[in-house]
């Protein structure tokens, strides 16, 4: 019974937190349960034969996480890592998976009635809009809101586990 309370309180404290970061000249925001942490970039150790924004796994305290370029996944120019440079852990569809960001902006509180849904965009409109779910504004500006379910393909898990398993047994 205290276990539901304090699960409940807590998905209270998180509804309409997002963690915003900067990627190329947009703002986007995830929601901050989705958030495990935010660490600088890792040395990443690439995987061969995967999608070229699938960077590669980084070791995290023991634990192997497959990270992903959010720039590149969204067919935009690569960017030179720099130290600004950040990847946000992220647990979704029960699988652990970083994503490298250009930088973070930091945590914003939407009340659920102000997201509005994105427009429709035809084919020749951004490619990402089939990653965002609605829109934020803040302080007159934009963040576009993120469904990491739909970021991350049920295929690119596929890969990350055959992946890890093999790093695993290779260290």
């Amino acid at each position: 019974m205290a276990e539901e309370l304090l699960e409940e309180l807590e998905e209270d404290t998180q509804k309409g937190k997002f963690m915003t970061f900067q990627t190329g000249d947009e703002y986007y925001g995830i929601a901050i349960n989705f958030v495990n942490e935010i660490i600088g970039i890792q040395p990443i150790t690439a995987v061969p034969e995967v999608e070229d924004y699938i960077k590669g796994l980084i070791n995290i305290r023991g634990k192997i996480i497959p990270v992903i370029d959010v720039r590149l996944r969204f067919k935009q120019e690569p960017f030179e890592y720099t130290d600004r440079t950040c990847i946000i852990v992220i647990d979704v569809k029960s699988t652990v998976v970083g994503l490298i960001v250009e930088k973070i902006s930091g945590v914003i509180t939407v009340d659920e009635k102000e997201i509005i849904p994105p427009p429709t965009l035809t084919q020749s409109g951004p490619g990402n809009n089939k990653y965002v779910f609605g829109l934020a504004k803040v302080d007159n500006e934009v963040k576009l809101l993120l469904d990491p379910e739909k970021l991350i393909r049920d295929e690119d898990i596929t890969m990350f586990e055959q992946a890890a398993s093999e790093e695993g047994t290779e260290a």
